[in-house]
C-alpha cells in the first residue's frame, strides 16, 4: 500500500487523516489492538527495544498502535499552522492517559518537586482544585491563587516567591467561564523562568492553540469535546520539549500507570474526526442561547464569552476562534429556583461532564464543586444559584424552548 504524505491545508483534514498509518491487512480504520503485550522475533530484538535502539511495541501500558494514532492526531491538531522559532512547524509529543486527572498528575509529578509552588487562578475545575489543595500539599507542592486577569497582580506574585515553578492556566475556566490572557501571562512567566501549562479542555485546539503563545504544556480531558459523544473517559498531555517528553515525562507516565486503553482510544479517534463541524454548531447554538438567557427576567447574570457584557470578552476574541460552547448563568432566586429549573427540563440532560452532542446542564455548587468550601465557592463566583450549561448541537430552537418552559 503506498504511503501518502499530503500537506493538509484545513483543520478537518488533519482531524480525519493525521496520525493514520496504512494497515497491513487493508483495514479502512486503525483496528483496536486488544493485546496486553507484544512478541519479539528473537532475544536480541527484545533487548534492542528495551534499550531504545529499535522502535516497536513492548507492553500495553507503554504503548499501543491504536493509542499511537490518537496521540499523533491530537498533536497534529494542537500544532496545526504553528511555526517554531526556526520557522519550521513545531513538533509536539502527546501522551494519552486514562483520564484528564491522570494527565494532570503526570504533568505535576513529572515537572515539580517538594518545595515548588504553582501559580494559578480561581474558578478551576473542581477536581483540579482538590488535587492542588488536598493531594499536592502533603507532597510539598502548594498552589498560590491570584486573579490572573490582573497582570500586575500576576507579575507581583511571580516576583514575590522565587519557588514558584509553574504557571497553570485553565481558560476558559470552569464554571464561571473566566478567560485569562495566555500570551501576556506566558511572557511574564518566561521572564521569571516559569513552566507554563494550559488546560485547553473547554476550548479544544479548534478554538484555541496555546502553543502559539509559547506555553510548555497543554492538557485536555479528552472525555469532553475531543471525544464529543460521552463514550469514553480519557486525558492527554502534550509538550514541545521532545527530549523531556520522550524521557522523564514518559517514564513518570508509565510508572504512575495512568495509561489509556485501545478501545477508548479508538472511540476518541472517531470522535475527533467531526470536531470542527461539531464545534461550529456548538458555538452557534451557545451564542443564541446566551442571548436568550441574557434577556430572561428569571436570570440575573449570564457568563458567556461571546457577550459584550462578559468582562473577559476582549481577551477571548484575541485568542479564541469562537467564544465556545460553555456558559453559566445565575438564577435570580438562588438555590430553590436553580433546583426547580433543573427538575423541569424535558430535553436538556441533567448530568455533569460536558462536550457531548446533547445539551448537559448541572448545578456546580452541589455537583462538580460540592467539595469546595462554600466561602471559597462564593469568592470564586460559584453561588448556589449558578447553573452550568454545555450547549449541544440539537436544533437551537428546541434547546431554547426547553429552557423557556423550565424557567417559567
Amino acid at each position: 500500500m503506498p504511503v501518502k504524505k499530503f500537506p493538509f491545508s484545513g483543520f478537518s483534514s488533519v482531524a480525519i487523516h493525521a496520525g493514520h498509518e496504512a494497515d497491513p491487512n487493508y483495514a479502512h480504520l486503525t483496528p483496536i489492538y486488544a493485546s496486553s503485550t507484544y512478541v519479539f522475533d528473537e532475544a536480541e530484538q527484545g533487548m534492542r527495544r528495551f534499550s531504545g535502539e529499535e522502535k516497536g511495541y513492548i507492553y500495553g501500558r507503554w504503548g499501543n498502535p491504536t493509542i499511537t494514532e490518537t496521540e499523533e492526531k491530537i498533536a497534529a491538531l494542537e500544532s496545526f499552522g504553528i511555526a517554531g522559532e526556526t520557522g519550521n512547524p513545531i513538533e509536539l509529543k502527546a501522551i494519552l492517559h486514562a483520564s484528564g486527572m491522570a494527565a494532570l498528575s503526570t504533568l505535576v509529578i513529572g515537572t515539580l518537586k517538594a518545595g515548588d509552588k504553582i501559580l494559578t487562578h480561581y474558578s478551576l475545575y473542581g477536581g483540579t482544585q482538590e488535587l492542588f489543595e488536598k493531594v499536592l500539599p502533603p507532597l510539598g507542592i502548594e498552589a498560590i491563587i491570584v486573579d490572573l486577569r490582573d497582570l500586575h497582580a500576576a507579575a507581583n506574585a511571580m516576583k514575590a516567591a522565587s519557588n514558584i515553578k509553574m504557571l497553570y492556566l485553565e481558560t476558559p475556566a470552569n464554571p464561571t467561564i473566566q478567560c485569562v490572557d495566555i500570551e501576556e501571562l506566558t511572557l511574564l512567566a518566561k521572564a521569571n523562568n516559569l513552566i507554563v501549562a494550559v488546560d485547553n479542555t473547554f476550548a479544544t485546539p479548534y478554538l484555541q492553540q496555546p502553543f502559539q503563545y509559547g506555553v510548555d504544556y497543554v492538557f485536555h480531558s479528552t472525555t469532553k469535546f475531543l471525544n464529543g459523544h460521552g463514550t469514553a473517559i480519557g486525558g492527554v498531555l502534550l509538550g514541545k520539549d521532545l527530549a523531556h517528553m520522550n524521557g522523564h515525562i514518559t517514564k513518570v507516565h508509565r510508572l504512575l500507570g495512568g495509561n489509556s486503553n485501545p478501545f477508548d482510544a479508538f472511540l476518541l479517534t472517531q470522535g475527533m474526526k467531526t470536531l470542527e463541524v461539531r464545534m461550529e454548531r456548538h458555538c452557534h447554538n451557545a451564542m443564541e442561547v446566551a442571548g436568550f438567557l441574557e434577556q430572561h427576567p428569571a436570570v440575573s447574570k449570564v457568563n458567556y464569552l461571546g457577550l459584550a457584557s462578559h468582562p473577559d470578552h476582549y481577551t477571548a476574541t484575541k485568542q479564541m476562534r469562537h467564544p465556545g460552547a460553555m456558559l453559566s448563568f445565575e438564577m435570580k432566586d438562588g438555590l430553590e429556583a436553580a433546583k426547580n429549573f433543573i427538575d423541569k427540563l424535558q430535553m436538556c440532560i441533567r448530568a455533569v461532564s460536558l462536550g457531548t452532542c446533547d445539551t448537559l446542564i448541572s448545578h456546580p455548587a452541589s455537583m462538580t464543586h460540592y467539595s469546595v468550601p462554600k466561602e471559597k465557592r462564593e469568592q470564586y463566583g460559584i453561588t448556589d444559584g449558578l447553573i452550568r450549561m454545555s450547549v449541544g448541537i440539537e436544533n437551537v430552537q428546541d434547546i431554547i424552548m426547553d429552557l423557556e418552559q423550565a424557567l417559567k
